[in-house]
């Protein structure tokens, strides 16, 4: 930073301010009565009265010559600014016979003379001393020759540099000629906080141009040089000019703002915040940031406030304080140093709109009107162009809600690789912060990171491919969101099931286990098929499978373990390779190649012969006879079933079904037919989407429980089951004989129509594309698929989007910096906002 805030007391600024305050208010008033303050001594009187330390101007004269009149003026009317600097004024008065040095007639008519105590410091020619301005300066600089260095050439200047670098800051000026109010101004801010920075001077029009100033003109100027932060020899200082016109007032302001810190951070009521900036009449940019992607927010922070020093001031504000009534997607916020004007809250793509932001205020107006009027269309149009997707709906709605992200670790291109080198197992979800489907599984994964709180070697982290699209595109992230399971060793799982908690949970929990697991003897096989699974599984409870291999069968055995790499993560498998295992597939009436099933909920052990043996056979069937005999469909299961293309005969109800019904519809589930439809259940209360599916199925809803046949991949008709019969298992063996032969009349049709979404899916990347030139679109193919296999697909990958990052203190040299950086991790950039359909 510029100046940490410890190099000066808040009562050294109060003093220092009263300082400027009151030299200011004296260098204003009238110069009546000066010439009452100007001493006039002999000569020996005037040398005896020199005190140690203290400063003294000497004019030694005769009886004053017309000549010599307007000198005396002006040295009169130098005593007042003099003084506040301790330094006193005297005319002394030759005797006619003296003829020493000082009261020699030549010198005394053509000379003024500076000491301190009785040590002379430099003689002046009057001719230099023509003014006020003149004369203070003259002298200023004179007594502070340590503090204030003259340098000539650029090679003088580098050199103080760096002597300086690494201790102490640099303030550096250019006026054009000694002795004017610009030299004056300088002398009177070295004389304040020359112990604090190294004041250097030059009136050499050469050397700025020579130093890349390509315009010094006529016009003095001034440089605050950051030596202190430039640790690198080979680094130059880094300089924040003073626009200001060059007076006391103005470089005294400009070392304030330089002294204070680069970037405050706020952890309160943003509208209570009062820093230097604001008290100067400077306004005050906000970046909104969160704990998860802090340290990139505070290095956004650094270069903007690099950019505004002495412009604005920058400070980093907790999203945690912002009023709930903010919307999400804002992420600057600006504060004027106007009374009564409230904060406001801005959605910015990079930091060159903030830039712009403070420098031009016109276009500062023209975000404010059209934030404003995207305010009011949400306002009148909060329910309009949403309904066509719940999920987007649904985010929509809940957008002001903050998630507790305590649990999971939010990832940055720096931070990626040295998670998964030092964590065991990381889960990643890939997410892109402006999509809705991401948006609503990031609330099922942080049900999960709950769920998982405190398992051993278990670190749940994300990575939002919006800001670190270089991470996502060396992961092959092809689609949002995209669930991943890393393993110390460089193993990796891709999680392609549904989307909700329990699901999640699930498969995060049985990737722990080896997929199929090894066991070597038929106790170990005995045991699993109980249920005894390892510690990791103990909250597991589902059908667990064991494949049974001979020697003779290793053929299938490399398929089995195929399909276990396929299915790790949904579901259980072990692995019998030994030379018992015919007997021990024998007990169990089948021979090897077999799997055994233990299904938890009769804790039975069912014997299958493996016919096919290809590892997508084997996947097929595994995932066949893990579907319930008798599910209760859900949201989360339907698509499971619906992939068997078979008819539902499925009951209806609201609520639990009696225990006679579930009996009978057991044993039609369990019979021969079960083969050719899908015998199921749908409880309203635990699926409330089922209304609307009646409401489909029939003109006028039925009373429930009712049991409905129908035929979604063939003809779609619906078929009622008499609701004047009881529900058995021959009754419905009966009805649906009828149905075969064609004696029972539909209740409806479905339509043939596809079940398509009501408006076409978003190509969000190509948008990116034409709206962000700096992201560029790859198509990456699968060996063997057509491109037109592949092109609904999201398959585009956003390219490597390289930001700079500044060095530790921000100092980094900006050559080769692009103009604009995003503003990542603070919220989604202006291509990303929350666009309506309609829109788009």
């Amino acid at each position: 930073m510029p100046v940490t805030d410890t190099t000066m007391s808040a009562q050294m600024d109060r003093w220092i301010c009263s300082f400027f305050f009151l030299l200011f208010y004296a260098s204003s008033l009238p110069t009546l009565g000066n010439a009452k303050l100007l001493q006039e001594l002999g000569p020996q009187e005037y040398f005896s009265s020199l005190q140690a330390g203290r400063a003294s101007l000497a004019y030694f004269s005769h009886n004053v010559s017309p000549s010599a009149q307007a000198f005396l003026e002006q040295i009169e009317n130098s005593v007042e600014a003099l003084q506040d600097y301790g330094i006193s004024v005297v005319k002394v008065n030759c005797p006619k016979e003296d003829v020493s040095r000082y009261c020699w007639k030549e010198n005394a008519l053509r000379k003024a003379y500076l000491f301190r105590g009785n040590i002379l410091i430099r003689e002046f020619p009057t001719d230099a001393l023509f003014d006020v301005n003149s004369i203070v300066a003259n002298v200023l600089f004179a007594l502070l020759f340590n503090e204030v260095k003259y340098v000539e050439t650029l090679v003088d200047l580098q050199n103080i540099e760096n002597l300086l670098k690494g201790r102490s800051n640099m303030v550096f000026a250019y006026v054009p000629a000694t002795g004017t109010a610009e030299h004056r101004a300088v002398m009177e801010a070295a004389f304040v906080y020359g112990t604090t920075h190294q004041f250097v001077l030059t009136t050499e029009a050469t050397l700025m141009k020579e130093a890349g100033n390509d315009e010094p003109g006529s016009s003095a100027q001034l440089f605050f040089c950051h030596c202190q932060l430039a640790t690198d020899p080979a680094q130059p200082c880094r300089r924040t000019p003073m626009k200001q016109a060059l007076t006391m007032l103005n470089i005294h302001r400009h070392l304030k703002l330089m002294g204070a810190p680069l970037v405050t951070e706020v952890a309160e009521d943003p509208e209570k915040v009062s820093t230097v900036h604001l008290q100067l009449g400077l306004p005050l940019v906000f970046i909104l940031s969160q704990k998860e992607t802090y340290e990139a927010d505070r290095r956004t922070a650094e270069l903007v406030a690099w950019q505004l020093l002495g412009k604005a001031g920058v400070a980093l504000l907790s999203r945690d304080v912002v009023d709930s009534n903010v919307l999400l997607r804002s992420n600057i916020a600006l504060k004027t140093p106007d009374e009564g004007v409230p904060i406001k809250y801005l959605a910015l793509e990079d930091t060159d709109e903030v830039i712009t932001l403070v420098e031009d205020k016109s276009k500062f107006e023209q975000i404010q009107e059209d934030e404003d009027e995207e305010d009011e269309d949400e306002k009148e149009n909060d329910n309009q162009d949403i309904q066509d997707d719940q999920v987007v709906e649904a985010v929509s709605r809940d957008r002001k809600q903050e998630l507790p992200l305590e649990q999971i670790l939010t990832l940055t291109e720096e931070t990626f690789h040295t998670t998964m080198l030092e964590a065991a197992r990381v889960v990643v979800m890939f997410y892109a912060s402006w999509e809705a489907v991401s948006l609503a599984v990031q609330r099922s994964y942080v049900e999960v990171a709950d769920h998982l709180k405190g398992t051993q070697g278990l670190l749940l982290s994300q990575v939002n491919c919006w800001d670190w699209p270089g991470v996502c595109t060396k992961e092959n992230i092809t689609q949002f969101p995209t669930i991943r399971i890393y393993e110390k060793g460089g193993r990796s799982l891709t999680y392609n099931g549904m989307l909700g908690t329990e699901e999640l949970a699930s498969f995060i929990i049985l990737s722990q286990v080896s997929c199929p697991l090894k066991l070597a003897t038929i106790d170990e096989a005995e045991d699993y098929l109980r249920g005894e699974l390892p510690s990791e599984l103990s909250s597991y409870h589902h059908t667990s499978i064991l494949g049974v291999f001979s020697k003779a069968t290793s053929v299938a055995k490399e398929a089995f373990v195929e399909a276990g790499n396929i299915l790790s993560g949904h579901v259980t498998l072990g692995l019998y390779f030994e030379d018992d295992a015919l007997a021990l597939s024998r007990k169990y009436a089948v021979s090897p190649p077999a799997l055994l099933l233990a299904r938890s909920r009769d804790q039975s052990v069912e014997g299958i012969a493996l016919s096919k043996q290809s590892a997508q056979d084997i996947v097929q069937m595994i995932r066949y006879e893990l579907l319930d005999i008798f599910p209760e469909i859900t949201v989360q299961n339907l698509p499971r079933y619906l992939q068997l293309r078979k008819p539902f005969l499925i009951m209806f109800s609201d609520g639990d079904i009696s225990q006679m019904e579930r009996k009978e519809m057991l044993k039609l589930a369990k019979g021969r037919p079960q083969q050719a439809f899908v015998t199921c259940w749908l409880n309203l209360k635990n699926t409330p989407v089922g209304h609307g599916i009646l409401k489909a199925y029939f003109a006028t809803l039925p009373s429930l429980p009712v049991l409905v046949w129908v035929s979604l991949h063939t003809a779609g008709q619906v078929f009622r089951f008499p609701p004047d019969q009881s529900v058995t298992e021959m009754n419905i063996l009966s009805w649906l004989e009828k149905l075969k032969a064609g004696l029972e009349i539909p209740s409806s049709t479905l339509s043939e129509e596809d079940w398509k979404p009501p408006l076409p899916a978003y190509n969000f990347l190509q948008m990116m594309e034409t709206t962000v030139p700096e992201f560029i679109l790859h198509t990456s193919y699968s060996h063997g698929d057509t491109q037109e296999q592949q092109q609904p697909e999201s398959s585009e990958e956003k390219a490597t989007v390289r930001e700079e990052r500044p060095e530790e203190s921000g100092v980094k040299a900006e050559k080769g910096q692009s103009p604009g950086r995003d503003l990542r991790g603070t919220a989604p950039r202006l291509a990303g906002r929350e666009k309506r359909h309609s829109e788009l």
